[in-house]
């Protein structure tokens, strides 16, 4: 098998390419995750930063002095909201490749 140097440099030029373009769209992807019957909303981006984090009133009982319930609400919305985010990622990625799977070009495994 004959390898063009040549075209393994401008396929890879390519992938660089989509790599930046993927770094750029991360800024503008956004996911929420819900915990709690949605009592409990994180928002965050594509940098996996949260943006907003929104709590119902019914998920904080008045007199209620346990908070532990409402830190296991947060982080289950947080967690929720990290793995759409991973998978809506790796769909960014795979439409940029065609459906070709390229291994160590998905963030996040298959």
């Amino acid at each position: 098998m004959n390898i063009d140097p040549m075209e393994l440099i401008k396929n890879f030029q390519g992938i660089q390419n989509k790599v930046g373009e993927l770094q750029s769209k991360l800024s503008s992807l956004s996911v929420a995750g819900y915990a709690g019957g949605d009592m409990v909303k994180v928002e965050i981006d594509g940098h996996m930063q949260v943006i907003d984090v929104r709590i119902t009133k019914e998920a904080v009982p008045l007199g209620q002095d346990d908070t532990g319930v409402l830190e296991e609400l947060i982080k289950a919305a947080f967690n929720d909201a990290v793995r759409r985010m991973k998978d809506k990622i790796n769909e960014e990625v795979s439409s940029m490749t065609g459906g070709v799977n390229l291994p160590g070009i998905l963030p996040f495994g298959n």
